[in-house]
């Protein structure tokens, strides 16, 4: 099935592509009395190797053919020179071209980001395009437009995201059917003045430049519904605005605005108006309480100036202000200062001072990955990985660093904290939480030199320098908690620092089979120095709930002590003297660790401790696996808490189908894991996370955990669906994965590697035949019964994508047909009607097989159970149409 892809992953398209280039090189191969070129008039040679090679060939050898061709994809990922002797044939050799794919994009660099291509220009012939449409040059290296470009009079769709384009010129406004344009992610500093004659253009979208002003001819666009102008530098707005009477969308966020045309409250079809991190202070009334507008990130009723300063004060110069679009990576700070807001949602604010020379800062965010960050036992990871550098470079002035970072369910004894790699070590930075929106917390710090910073939910610290006179440490969070330092426990003063974790007494009791069994807080000391204090430090602990000092049986309760390295846990309640008190057990040691208290009948207690101490850090998780709806080769893999598995099937359900979610398994915050495809299913595209067709992950409790693949098949599809599976296995992916005869022998093991196997299900290509439609599908839709707004508003929501507009109507006609006894005989009906006979008799053909061999296929494409016109169906074949 051939396909226009246009806005589709290039993992999404590479079967169809793969069968685009087979039927070319089968049509080129079988010389001039061949059948024609490619159904739908379409060539795909984006993914194809050697692409301008294979378009060149078919110029040569099968130019009768070509002419048939309305729709041309070509990667520009070659060897310059060629992409221009090869696209310098197209207006010679494609003389009936609409639609012109020449898009970079499709290789991707050691981090998944798309790479661009090479084009550069385009030569000057392809002005005699006179049927194009659609042009689409997005992912490459223009600089300036192509001058053919003005000269194609029929065009529609112009695509020319990023790129290099500092600037548009004024012959754009020759262009009089242009309807969609997108210049996002370029270096626009200017707009060309005719860019207002282009009345007939309803979606413009100019995010991500450096534009500082907009022309007031902009409100000449008559037709425009869908404005975005969002992560630029503009100050202001022209008036002119107001005029823009079809305007339903406006994106204006992220920009230096101080205000907006008080009109814009008068537009009467304008539905979303996002105003977004800004400098408003103040708003027209409509505006502030019309709830279409979205105004977080602005300093609305601040005062513009100190009322109470003298006159005379020299007026301080307004700081500058950065705003970094995606494809930038570095940013340049002055001596004057200034405030940074990255594209990965990351704010910093250098002060005047804070250099004496200029210097460039680059970031990069990182996937956390347990060898690049430090946890402790008991933290949770909130962020990413951010890196600012050069490291170490010191400031004259502390720089402020605003880390954007996901809510924790709850921070009781527990705080949020940055964390940065400083001096060789980790260490946390005094952090200060500012909430700008409900669930949109920000962790604020001040940072003397650049490293790498994450953000990490950690229990409540307590620390204190000690010094030789000594000193009294307590526990903010639990106050029985306390550290006696004498005189002359250390002869130079040293950090200590101390945190508490509690345990559920539930989780305790249910782990020992023991109703009475208790623990104290388990207390966590630490300090910097020699291992040894020259005298003993007093420990205070509460008792375990439920005991007192006075009706305690001595003989249960336990002291235990975490012995580094082997993390073992010791009981050393015979090593030390206990002193009790009502409440309270106190006892004396040298060097720190962990301690604990335990009050139960058990004997070796040991053992248990650990159990319970792994039990603390354990996550309750399920697994899930499921199919995009429509398109079922995209498979969404996702580990969630227990808690939040069902508020996230009932957002995802809408977009995709599948199993139960695995049953419970437990993991540790930051364990590593990965997902194996089996049974004929294999990952479809080299990724970064991939090895050896394995997706690796990496649990954090606090983050998503999600990774959406494209899977394929070497099985036969023609005929019937491929059923597979996805195991999810612990650990580093091995030399050689357990198959599944021997992961089905390993689950019942208390060590196994194995956690789950959902099953995966990949459909049967009978949807590929209707995707032979091309542009006759219209005809089919309104045979179907379409109304013919729809029609349209299809047409304009996959403007770019033709395979997605067939697609659409298919799937939303036939969710609509479930249970009708007619569907079959239907659609047969209107491909007949449409003078699509060759794709009738086809669907005839492949039911009389047998309702066994195409069962799944039917049951997809939502056929009736018993549709009269039509023999061989029955009422097993319905099913949800949507995974066809």
């Amino acid at each position: 099935m051939a396909a226009v892809l246009e806005g589709l992953e290039p993992e999404e398209a590479a079967a169809a592509a793969e069968d685009t280039i087979r039927r070319a090189a089968e049509a080129v191969d079988a010389g001039p009395r061949a059948p024609p070129l490619l159904p739908g008039h379409q060539l795909n040679l984006d993914l194809y190797p050697r692409g301008c090679h294979r378009l060149l060939h078919l110029c040569a050898q099968q130019p009768q053919q070509l002419l048939q061709v309305e729709f041309l994809r070509l990667s520009t990922h070659e060897d310059p020179r060629l992409l221009e002797a090869t696209l310098a044939q197209v207006p010679w050799s494609l003389l009936h071209l609409r639609s012109l794919v020449l898009k970079g994009g499709q290789i991707r660099g050691p981090l998944g980001a798309c790479l661009r291509g090479t084009l550069t220009t385009l030569p000057t012939g392809l002005s005699g395009l006179a049927h194009l449409a659609h042009l689409d040059l997005s992912f490459n290296r223009l600089e300036t437009l192509p001058t053919c470009i003005p000269q194609l009079h029929s065009l529609d769709a112009l695509l020319l995201s990023h790129n290099c384009l500092s600037e548009l010129p004024e012959a754009l406004g020759a262009l009089p059917a242009l309807t969609f344009l997108t210049v996002t992610h370029n270096c626009l500093q200017r707009l060309p003045t005719a860019l207002g004659t282009l009345s007939t253009l309803q979606r413009l979208d100019l995010s991500e430049n450096l534009l500082d002003t907009v022309p007031p001819e902009i409100g000449g666009l008559s037709s425009l519904c869908e404005l975005n102008l969002a992560s630029n530098r503009l100050q202001s707005l022209p008036a002119s605005l107001a005029g823009l009477r079809s305007l339903q969308l406006l994106l204006l966020h992220s920009n230096l605005l101080t205000s907006v045309p008080a009109g814009l409250a008068h537009l009467p079809m304008l539905t979303r108006l996002d105003l977004r991190d800004n400098q408003l202070r103040d708003l027209p009334p409509e505006l502030l309480d019309a709830p279409f507008v979205r105004l977080q990130g602005n300093p609305l009723g601040e005062a513009s100036a100190d009322p109470l300063s003298p006159p005379d004060t020299p007026e301080v110069p307004e700081m500058p202000r950065l705003f970094l679009t995606s494809d930038l990576d570095s940013f340049p700070v002055t001596p004057h200062g200034c405030s940074v807001t990255l594209a990965c949602g990351v704010r910093l604010q250098f002060p005047a001072g804070a250099t004496t020379t200029p210097v460039t800062i680059h970031y990069r965010l990182w996937l956390p990955e347990p060898g690049l960050i430090s946890l402790g036992p008991h933290d949770f990871l909130l962020s990413g990985v951010l890196e600012l550098k050069p490291h170490g470079v010191a400031f004259q002035q502390d720089v402020s660093l605003w880390l954007l970072f996901v809510p924790p369910r709850t921070r009781r004894c527990r705080e949020v904290v940055v964390r940065t790699w400083s001096n060789s070590i980790w260490s946390d930075l005094e952090t200060h939480l500012e909430e700008e929106a409900p669930k949109r917390l920000w962790a604020r710090c001040q940072v003397p030199h650049f490293s790498w910073f994450l953000v990490v939910l950690r229990p409540v610290s307590n620390a204190c320098l000690v010094p030789p006179e000594g000193t009294l440490l307590c526990s903010s969070g639990h106050p029985g908690v306390k550290v006696i330092f004498p005189h002359g426990a250390t002869e130079e003063p040293r950090h200590v620092s101390m945190q508490v974790v509690r345990m559920p007494g539930r989780e305790l009791q249910a782990l020992l089979g023991e109703p009475e069994a208790a623990v104290s807080p388990l207390l966590c000391l630490s300090q910097s120095g020699p291992p040894s204090f020259l005298r003993p430090v007093t420990v205070q602990l509460p008792l375990p709930p439920g005991v007192t000092g006075f009706s305690l049986d001595r003989s249960r309760l336990h002291l235990l002590y975490r012995a580094p390295p082997e993390a073992t846990w010791d009981d050393i309640t015979a090593q030390v003297a206990l002193e009790l008190t009502h409440l309270y057990a106190r006892f004396q040691v040298t060097h720190f660790s962990w301690y604990w208290l335990w009050y139960t009948t058990k004997t070796c207690v040991g053992g248990l401790a650990r159990k319970a101490w792994e039990r603390l850090r354990l996550h309750r998780v399920n697994l899930i696996a499921l199919q995009r709806r429509r398109d079922p080769e995209q498979v969404l893999l996702q580990c969630l808490p227990r808690n939040k598995v069902d508020a996230t099937l009932r957002r995802l359900l809408e977009r995709y189908r599948g199993p139960e979610p695995s049953d419970t398994v437990e993991m540790f915050e930051g364990e590593k894991f990965f997902a194996a495809f089996e049974c004929g299913i294999d990952v479809d595209a080299d990724r970064p996370d991939c090895v050896d067709g394995r997706i690796c992950f990496v649990f954090y409790s606090h983050l998503k955990n999600v990774k959406e693949v494209y899977v394929t098949t070497a099985l036969d599809r023609e005929t019937q669906a491929v059923r597979g599976q996805v195991s999810f296995y612990r650990g580093s992916v091995p030399v050689e994965v357990p198959q599944e005869a021997e992961a089905a022998r390993q689950r019942k093991g208390a060590d196994a590697l194995w956690m789950a196997t959902l099953p995966i299900k990949l459909p049967s290509n009978l949807l590929s035949i209707a995707g032979r439609l091309g542009p006759d599908w219209p005809a089919v839709a309104l045979h179907l019964g379409m109304p013919y707004r729809e029609l349209q508003r299809i047409r304009h929501e996959f403007r770019d994508d033709l395979d997605g507009q067939i697609r659409h109507m298919l799937f939303s006609w036939a969710e609509r047909q479930a249970g009708n006894p007619g569907a079959v005989g239907l659609l047969v009906q209107a491909l007949e009607q449409s003078d699509r006979q060759d794709v009738a008799e086809e669907v005839h053909a492949i039911l009389e097989l047998g309702r066994h061999k195409y069962q799944d296929s039917i049951r997809r494409t939502g056929l009736a159970p018993e549709d009269p016109a039509l023999p061989g169906t029955s009422s097993s074949q319905i099913s949800e149409p949507a995974q066809a």
